[in-house]
């Protein structure tokens, strides 16, 4: 049980209900709804956020016409899981897609599904990371796997095509299209629009290449933690920065620069033109070759690998802003502005740096935590703030909620509109988290946990009881009435969602004989 920062919640406002029908007036037409999904953006860099890494005035521009919320999070941090959470309304081990691995069963009922059914035009545009035929979605245009960033392939409606290009600007044109020329604009719509970034290995596009290379960012107060007084979990994973990234992959050399010896260099070089291979290699050459005349080492290594981290990272988050305001834009000439509803998030949370990591997967607050803005002008009031904590299990719901539509009982989320139209209602006062990746990409446990408004719990389970972040009050007397208290809330929540150690059992790898 870790003593954890206080965390302001942004949040959405909302209105009641409009059932469906015939002879609707303007007024009474259903919402549309845009759900702009990205790939690993932590809330830390998005300038909303108020952490000074970057700016992101499109992303913003939601926030401050509609609602930000700073207690959004994740049932489990890693990104197909947490899409089948999104999808389904339901966790991850009733759903099927506990981990990356495997493939996830597209017959099962999904919130697009009932749209669909209720009239609604949808349609997936990007990356979602299932494996198998989208169903749900009137037309879809999406990335195989993990996608690349330079001329990658879509999947369009079952049918694969190289594109050149940029990934992200790709994915906002495609999404413009069909808004514009590919939907029935007699029907509301739905459209999933879903960008890769910013995900390893963080290439930018071309116009950016040079992006935050006159700044130094600063580094997180606990860059250089040496997880004393923490169990095995926090010193065995594999996400740290210096240690596990890449020189070729993620630092971008083409050859060892101690070494000299060739690099599994960025894969998608592979895949660029000419033009585009000539603009890396002017962009990341020359600065690699003043690294290479002064080899640091130690901390001066540590310092050195953040930057180029950092700088890549913010620099492919800067076209996903981008193509949020050319959505936004679009919306505006086509007046489709004030009954469209437009949710930004990512899959899940990111480490810039924290603890010394990148990645997720851990309940750690910066994986944990998910970046959540919405605008909807006809419900939401502008500059909208909310406190409570809710979850990517909700969105189904929630959205659900706004069409008319009724969840089904087997959606373990909740709709939080009344949250959003500032009316009063019960909300929950903890919320739980499972992740089962192990072993694993990042060697990261398996752990399940609950987190209160103040606290959280962990339990590291087959393996070791490790409930710390930074400095552990488990053992502390003091707080021995809290420590009660956050186990019964994660028992209850435990037996509310089904997931029981039976449950889990059943998700752990089959021991061989010897």
């Amino acid at each position: 049980m870790t003593n954890i920062k206080m965390l302001a919640s942004l949040g959405l406002c909302s209105a009641g209900l409009i059932p469906a029908c015939h002879g609707q007036t303007p007024e009474q037409k259903r919402p549309n709804i845009i759900f702009i999904m990205s790939d690993d953006h932590a809330y830390q860099a998005i300038s909303a956020y108020g952490c000074g890494l970057n700016s992101t005035p499109n992303i913003d521009r939601i926030a401050k016409e509609g609602a930000i919320f700073t207690r959004a999070f994740v049932t489990n941090s890693i990104c197909a899981p947490s899409r089948a959470v999104m999808l389904t309304g339901i966790y991850s081990h009733l759903n099927g897609k506990i981990d990356n691995k495997g493939g996830f069963n597209w017959d099962q009922m999904i919130f697009p599904k009932l749209l669909q059914q209720n009239g609604y035009q949808t349609a997936l545009i990007g990356k979602i990371h299932l494996d198998g035929i989208p169903q749900g979605f009137d037309y879809s245009n999406v990335l195989p796997g993990q996608g690349q960033y330079y001329n990658p392939d879509f999947i369009e409606n079952g049918i694969r095509k190289r594109y050149p290009g940029y990934v992200t600007t790709l994915t906002t044109q495609f999404a413009l299209e069909w808004l514009d020329k590919k939907r029935d604009k007699s029907k509301p719509f739905c459209l999933l629009y879903h960008q890769k970034a910013p995900h390893r290995n963080w290439l930018p596009e071309e116009k950016y290449l040079n992006l935050y290379e006159d700044r130094d960012f600063p580094f997180p107060d606990n860059f250089f933690d040496d997880y004393s007084g923490r169990g095995t979990a926090a010193h065995t994973q594999k996400m740290g920065i210096v240690k596990e990234m890449m020189w070729g992959h993620d630092m971008k050399f083409e050859n060892d620069p101690y070494t000299g010896e060739p690099t599994n260099f960025v894969p998608d070089i592979n895949r660029m033109d000419e033009q585009q291979k000539k603009a890396w290699r002017a962009a990341y050459n020359a600065r690699n070759e003043e690294f290479i005349k002064t080899k640091p080492t130690g901390r001066d290594l540590a310092k050195w690998k953040y930057q180029r981290y950092i700088r890549d990272y913010l620099k492919c988050i800067q076209s996903v802003d981008d193509g949020v305001g050319e959505v936004l834009d679009y919306l505006d000439k086509n007046g489709l502005t004030d009954n469209t509803i437009v949710i930004y998030t990512s899959d899940q949370g990111f480490y810039l740096g924290e603890h010394g990591w990148f990645d997720k997967r851990f309940m750690y607050e910066e994986s944990f935590r998910t970046p959540l803005v919405i605008r909807y002008p006809k419900e939401i009031k502008p500059g909208t703030v909310i406190t409570q904590m809710v979850q990517n299990l909700d969105y189904a719901p929630t959205f659900l909620n706004y069409a008319g539509v009724k969840a089904p009982k087997k959606m373990q989320g909740e709709s939080f509109r009344l949250l959003l139209s500032g009316e009063s209602m019960k909300w929950r006062d903890a919320i739980y988290y499972h992740y089962y990746e192990f072993p694993g990409e990042h060697f990261v446990k398996r752990h399940y946990g609950v987190r209160t408004e103040r606290y959280k719990l962990i339990h590291y389970y087959y393996d070791e009881k490790d409930p710390h972040e930074m400095k552990s009050v488990y053992d502390d007397p003091a707080y021995a009435e809290i420590k009660a208290d956050l186990t019964k809330k994660l028992n209850k929540l435990r037996v509310k969602y089904k997931d029981t150690d039976e449950v889990t059992r059943s998700f752990l790898p089959v021991k061989k004989d010897k």
